[in-house]
């Protein structure tokens, strides 16, 4: 831990200790337990300081949430020693609460406790000199392979046994993180769109706001099984808009980006040993007029085990002049060697087959360079030189063959370049300042690379 943010959870222990007013000291383990709560709580609001402005750090405050699912928590942070913290740093006037957690056991919907640091916690933060997006480490241990189920139905994560496989797999994405921790991926924006950026992405609920401490995968299998679901997810460049992730580097470097054309109909068609054709999967239904809206109906209809008479809650119809009857007929009229594809939930196992090609394409460039590749999906983001010399789509396109011997169409698209000079200079017409600290309206990223 950082010494001043060491000093800051002393300072806060000793603080809490003496407003409980206690006749003896906690226990050696006790006392463990409870300075890696106050330092759970806050390293939230430290990192949140360089996120957005008001950043909400959350506690779950049920006690059976800290006994449930060893696999996936988190051994050092128990239910009297966090719960001690969090109140002792409300006494102290460090965080206010801002929303009270509620569980409901009909339902089983809740959501946690919600707290912001107050403007004597921000004071202490100040003490830290060190950027929070740079000095907090992925902690490279903590479960990575999760597990989800329908439980009364909702989805929730559930318990799995053991097995060669499922430990290969995790030792696969540690060696695949311990490369992603070590090359820093950050976003070359200017600090004037940091804030609208984040904002815009808050908009939607299903994002979460850019934090570039959060630098790690996790692989999410669902229904249950191995073998549905399985991609790779929780690193902060997945929830960056398209027409941002071009300004992502690695390393302080500029980036390339490639991704599989059309990536689940080739798949459906090659599984059903039919052939796509050379036109537009999904261009070919309304002469390519709505193309996106397509595309959302057409992976509904394979994700769906139902035959969706009713229109999808998260498609919008509303700017159309047809209907959901009308799409999704022309979507079944478009691909008819394939129709009987279509309402068998066969998403979950078309993303298990994506995933084990992502996890192929990220283990070779890992174990023969070391090198970090940062997987959006159906898209990969690398190093801009592996994109010139080919190697990143040589090996999307072998990975693709191996499953399907099959060839498909890799696109790209090369990222920002990162000038020497700015503002029209040469680089001996700068001053001192520009020179060593970069272009001043990018001051947020040149101090992190």
């Amino acid at each position: 831990m950082n010494e001043y943010l060491e000093d800051i959870v002393n300072r806060i222990a000793e603080q809490i200790a003496s407003l409980e007013g206690r006749d003896r000291k906690r226990k050696a383990e006790a006392q463990f337990h409870f300075l890696h709560g106050i330092e759970h709580l806050l390293i939230q609001l430290w990192k949140g300081t360089k996120i957005h402005d008001g950043y909400e750090g959350g506690v779950n405050k049920r006690a059976g949430w800290y006994s449930e699912h060893p696999q996936y928590r988190d051994p050092n942070l128990t239910y009297k020693q966090t719960i001690a913290a969090y109140d002792g740093m409300i006494a102290l006037g460090l965080i206010q609460e801002t929303q009270r957690g509620y569980f409901n056991r009909e339902t089983l919907e809740g959501s946690i406790t919600r707290f912001i640091a107050t403007d004597d916690l921000l004071s202490l933060f100040s003490e830290v000199k060190e950027d929070p997006f740079v000095f907090i480490k992925p902690n490279l241990d903590a479960q990575c392979i999760i597990m989800r189920d329908d439980v009364d139905g909702h989805k929730k994560q559930v318990e799995y046994l053991e097995t060669p496989a499922v430990t290969e797999m995790r030792d696969n994405l540690r060696l695949i993180n311990r490369c992603l921790a070590k090359h820093y991926p950050d976003i070359r924006i200017k600090d004037d769109d940091w804030m609208p950026l984040q904002k815009r992405i808050m908009a939607d609920p299903d994002k979460r706001p850019i934090d570039l401490t959060r630098r790690t995968l996790v692989r999410i299998f669902a229904e249950g099984q191995f073998d549905r679901g399985g991609r790779f997810y929780r690193g902060w460049w997945q929830n960056v808009p398209s027409e941002y992730r071009r300004f992502i580097t690695i390393a302080g470097k500029r980036t390339c980006e490639y991704d599989y054309s059309q990536l689940n109909p080739h798949m459906i068609y090659f599984l059903r040993e039919k052939e796509l054709g050379s036109e537009d999967a999904y261009s070919r239904v309304f002469d390519g007029e709505h193309r996106d809206l397509v595309k959302e109906a057409f992976n509904a209809m394979i994700q769906s085990s139902t035959p969706l008479i009713q229109e999808p809650n998260d498609i919008d119809l509303s700017e159309v002049d047809f209907d959901w009857a009308v799409l999704r007929q022309a979507v079944l009229d478009a691909h008819k060697p394939i129709q009987d594809m279509f309402f068998q939930g066969h998403g979950n196992y078309l993303q298990y087959v994506d995933s084990v090609m992502a996890e192929d394409i990220m283990l070779k460039f890992v174990k023969s360079d070391f090198a970090p590749v940062l997987p959006v999906h159906d898209s990969f983001i690398m190093h801009h030189a592996y994109g010139e010399l080919g190697e990143l789509e040589e090996d999307m396109r072998r990975a693709f063959h191996g499953h399907f011997k099959k060839d498909i169409k890799v696109k790209e698209e090369i990222g920002v370049m990162l000038p020497s000079s700015f503002d029209g200079k040469d680089w001996h017409e700068l001053t001192f300042e520009e020179k060593v600290h970069g272009p001043p309206e990018y001051s947020g990223w040149e101090s992190r690379n």
